[in-house]
């Protein structure tokens, strides 16, 4: 069984009782690091060593931040003889960037290192060397300078998994979503507004009633997780919707039947 994980479903502000957007599948492949990755993957049994291969979807600080705080943790406590391999993929630029958020945050104890513990890749394609995985980037409507992208994830027993990064309705997600298992959306405003650069429950629903055959999942919520009565409540949307709560995974076998496995709440 395969299985992606969601450590955090929160947009930028994390809502109450939500953590940063976070996925990771197969405990290998990690999205994103955000402000609050250490405590997610150490809430989840995960090491950073554990991780084989990091892609970056874009520049924004609730999924950047967290990364020289990955690599301090990765240098001094779980990979201390750089014995596990990392591969980061990323858009050009990417490596400079968050060298440079490592020397503003960490200066002295990194920059010597970020090219002994990490390969960089700005390949638009490729397979993820020891695991059942290959992907291929596409770009999405979020805010430009970011230079916003998902990744488009195939496995190879014939899964697709498309992640859409943060972005609003845009073509790329449309012309892939029809081919995809299951998708990724985030919903980072509610219904007050126009908001091109991101989705909101009236997009998201939009979205599932053009594909009807393709599960989706929301994270990067505005909303309040189910057990909290502060901040925007949850909207309502149709069932085959799913609001991903911290916590929450999904699981599918050889024949890419998919189990969406939720958090359990205390009543």
């Amino acid at each position: 069984m395969n299985r992606i994980d969601f450590l955090g479903t929160g947009n930028a502000f994390t809502p109450f009782g939500r953590l940063h957007a976070l996925a990771i599948i197969d405990r290998k492949i990690l999205i994103d690091t955000p402000p609050s990755l250490i405590p997610q993957l150490r809430k989840s049994g995960i090491k950073t060593s554990d991780i084989s291969h990091l892609l970056f979807t874009h520049w924004h600080a609730d999924h950047t931040f967290g990364f020289p705080f990955f690599l301090l943790e990765r240098k001094y406590i779980s990979d201390t003889k750089r014995e596990q391999e990392l591969n980061i993929y990323l858009r050009p630029g990417g490596r400079d960037f968050l060298a440079n958020l490592c020397n503003i945050g960490f200066p002295g104890s990194l920059e010597n290192d970020i090219d002994l513990i990490a390969n960089w890749n700005e390949m638009e394609n490729t397979e993820l060397v020891g695991t059942d995985w290959k992907f291929e980037r596409f770009p999405v409507c979020h805010t430009p300078e970011t230079d916003p992208h998902g990744y488009e994830l195939k496995h190879n027993n014939g899964f697709i998994l498309l992640h859409c990064g943060d972005s609003g309705p845009c073509e790329e997600i449309e012309n892939r979503a029809s081919n995809a298992d299951v998708v990724i959306l985030e919903m980072g405003m509610p219904d007050i507004g126009d908001f091109p650069y991101h989705h909101t429950p009236k997009d998201v629903k939009e979205f599932s009633e053009r594909n009807p055959n393709t599960l989706v999942l929301v994270t990067h919520n505005y909303a309040s997780s189910r057990n909290n009565e502060e901040g925007f409540p949850i909207p309502e949307l149709p069932g085959k919707i799913h609001q991903l709560e911290d916590g929450d995974a999904i699981v599918f076998d050889e024949n890419g039947q998919v189990e969406l496995l939720k958090k359990k709440f205390d009543k």
